[in-house]
């Protein structure tokens, strides 16, 4: 059996002493009133699991404590949302070797995800004084269907009722295939961020934020460390939207910042490596970069249109279209639509993409692709002599789209 992650079985004889003075309590969240401070979502990256061998524990041992010590002293609402499975089954299985194929991997990470969650029970119990963890597996699958996505919601809000439960969440490896995967844990987090109403999401990563160069390339880069507004400026700082390489794996914790601060959450990027560092960046001390909600926030149906689906494919709009949508509130029409991309049903959630190429909403279509193909570029009154039918004047209707702007 392979050995448990550094100083685990070391942690029945540990002590852990963690004070905050009041003063510093009042200054959490930066600046926010601490009885505003309920729920916190904490994304603790792959690359702080990994050290020499697949699966290293001791950033993950220092976590578990400053969770519990922080739960006890506030009793905040916390999810942990973890990778680290598949390193956990690679030390099982003795491999020295990231799997590549996708059957390989599932296999892996479901022989890891038991291992996992073993480390943390054990921490847990060393370091929770009464408090537990609850293992939370999901794939995109569970999110698209709206029943579903709000009994997740309702799980784990009474896992929280219950008062001595961190949740664990992990992206279910062992069966998501590739068309269903989240992408990776960032956005995982920030939709879970989005459906419980959390009050910050942190990134942990290994490193202190996003920079406005690559600071392994660059020694000038400096860290941003507020952002009010994401910016293709921005955007391209981290890699650029679609880029293969990116500056520290930021590309997706941007999309990840994207969902948290529509949906009103804070959404801070920070080293995982740093001394009790939840307190250190919530209290403002830490190096970070912190990302500033909307003033106003999606209601949860439209977070659910916007971030809880996978997209089923794409529609195409002209320039009159896309202002009537972006600057008029307006519906998405027929006649507006250009091109059909991608096989979908009604009822199916889509990008709608301007003419550069730029995704400037989402929204449930009121036809299929077949029907949408047929009358793209229609008046909304020839869709019942085209289609034999006439459900609805719009492609899209407004109520059922969000913007990405």
């Amino acid at each position: 059996m392979a050995a448990a992650p550094s100083r685990i079985h070391k942690i029945k004889d540990s002590a852990f002493v963690f004070t905050l003075h009041v003063s510093r309590i009042q200054q959490l969240i930066m600046n926010m009133p601490p009885e505003d401070i309920k729920r916190i979502v904490v994304k603790i990256g792959t690359n702080l699991l990994t050290g020499r061998s697949a699966f290293d524990g001791r950033v993950l041992e220092e976590l578990v404590k400053e969770v519990c010590q922080l739960k006890h002293d506030h009793d905040t609402d916390i999810i942990i949302v973890t990778s680290g499975a598949v390193g956990c089954g690679m030390v099982v299985l003795g491999m020295t070797k990231r799997p590549c194929s996708l059957p390989e991997k599932q296999a892996v990470a479901a022989v890891g995800q038991a291992r996992l969650m073993h480390y943390y029970e054990t921490l847990f119990q060393a370091y929770g004084n009464g408090l537990t963890s609850a293992q939370v597996l999901l794939t995109q699958t569970d999110l698209d269907s709206r029943k579903n996505y709000l009994n997740v919601r309702n799980t784990l809000n009474t896992l929280f009722a219950l008062g001595k439960v961190i949740p664990v969440i992990n992206e279910n490896d062992s069966t998501a295939t590739q068309e269903l995967k989240f992408g990776d844990n960032d956005t995982l987090a920030a939709k879970i961020a989005a459906k419980i109403n959390a009050d910050v999401l942190i990134l942990l990563t290994d490193v202190a934020g996003l920079y406005d160069k690559n600071p392994a390339e660059d020694p000038t880069a400096q860290l941003i460390t507020d952002v009010e507004r994401i910016t293709p400026e921005l955007e391209a700082a981290a890699g650029g939207a679609g880029s293969i390489a990116s500056t520290g794996g930021m590309r997706t914790k941007i999309e990840a910042a994207k969902i948290a601060i529509s949906a009103g959450v804070h959404c801070i990027i920070t080293s995982g490596r740093q001394d009790q560092v939840i307190h250190s960046v919530l209290s403002g001390q830490a190096p970070r970069t912190r990302f500033y909600p909307l003033k106003t926030s999606l209601p949860h149906r439209k977070r659910w249109i916007a971030f809880g689906r996978s997209a089923a494919g794409s529609i195409r709009v002209d320039d009159g279209a896309r202002n009537a949508i972006i600057n008029q509130g307006k519906s998405l029409l027929p006649a507006g639509i250009i091109a059909i991309e991608g096989q979908f049903i009604r009822g199916s959630s889509v990008r709608v993409i301007d003419t550069a190429d730029k995704v400037i909403a989402c929204g449930l279509v009121n036809y299929g692709s077949s029907d949408l193909r047929a009358i793209q570029g229609k008046k909304s009154e020839t869709i019942a002599t085209i289609l034999g039918h006439k459900d609805y004047d719009e492609a899209i209707h407004r109520n059922n789209m969000v913007l990405f702007q």
